[in-house]
């Protein structure tokens, strides 16, 4: 039987939000070798089968992806290659090699319109062509068949690069008001948390593969609690205000808006809610408040 002590896991996209966590986190469970869009541009194919081949890791983790949202709109194909078709290149090459192949999508498969937070068993409904990409990625890797585990999240952020908090802080101390959107609702998710219930979920589901029992599945993984950018944004600046630096803020007023007030190439979901009960029942897991979580990512907010 094959030895999982020190398996060898594959990161993809190490230089995104999740992925630099994930090379911190996983750390204690393996040997890691992260690559990013230069060492591995998933629009190759036939590099991402020669990656496979040569390193044969036990563990393949995609956290590479084309996000930008409203760019998708128009560079229809590059999405499709890197969200849609490079998924299923991935778990092909796992099935040959009996890898675990852990992939990220997202809330935007999704249209919104249910009044509750969306389970795994709600139909998709993408409504713009990220979310298509993302949906084809999902259903790349389930037919398939290999053995795998998909998590959803969404509002992704981190105290580095480029993403909603990061962006905040910058406007706020640029400008002495702002605008945000009031009538979309979601669950910020901070990208360490993602990585560290990852590291958890992955534990757990090798000692399942050596036990004969691991189940492949579809899962949603997000903070708990909901607010909406125009609450996330007022908590972002009340952190920076009690901060001992105070980020040199200027911002004085945060105005709530309408997604009709801030039109953007592709369409967004209202309703971004994902419910993560089937990843806490089945990996014994809590997911901590969305609040609780942002107070622990100004910890490591880079200035």
């Amino acid at each position: 039987m094959k030895s999982y002590t020190r398996p060898i896991i594959l990161v993809t996209g190490k230089n995104g939000q999740v992925g630099w966590e994930l090379q911190r986190t996983l750390m204690p469970l393996g040997t890691i070798i992260a690559l990013g869009r230069d060492e591995l541009d998933l629009t190759k194919h036939d590099r991402i089968r020669d990656v496979i081949q040569r390193f044969k890791p036990e563990v393949i983790i995609n956290a590479a992806a084309y996000t930008a949202v409203d760019k998708a709109e128009t560079e229809l194909d590059l999405a499709m290659k890197i969200n849609g078709d490079a998924p299923g290149i991935l778990a092909s090459e796992a099935k040959k090699i009996g890898a675990l192949l852990i992939h990220y999508s997202t809330d935007y498969v999704f249209d919104g319109c249910k009044d509750s937070a969306y389970v795994e068993t709600d139909v998709p409904n993408p409504l713009n062509h990220y979310g298509q990409t993302k949906l084809a990625g999902e259903m790349a890797i389930q037919a398939i068949d290999c053995e795998y585990l998909v998590l959803r999240t969404t509002w992704v952020y981190a105290g580095r690069g480029q993403n909603f908090l990061m962006t905040v802080l910058r406007l706020a101390q640029e400008r002495e008001e702002l605008r945000m959107i009031a009538d979309q609702l979601g669950s910020p998710t901070w990208a360490r948390l993602i990585a560290e219930t990852t590291a958890h979920v992955i534990r757990q589901a090798l000692n399942e593969k050596l036990a004969g029992r691991f189940e492949s599945g579809l899962y949603h993984l997000t903070s708990a609690g909901k607010t909406s950018w125009f609450g996330f944004a007022e908590k972002i600046v009340e952190l920076a205000k009690a901060g001992s630096e105070g980020h040199h803020l200027l911002v004085q007023k945060i105005h709530p808006i309408t997604t009709e007030e801030y039109p953007l190439p592709a369409i967004r979901p209202k309703n971004s809610l994902l419910s993560s009960a089937s990843l806490i029942k089945r990996f014994d897991l809590t997911m901590p408040h969305w609040e609780s979580v942002l107070t622990l990512c100004f910890q490591d907010v880079e200035d």
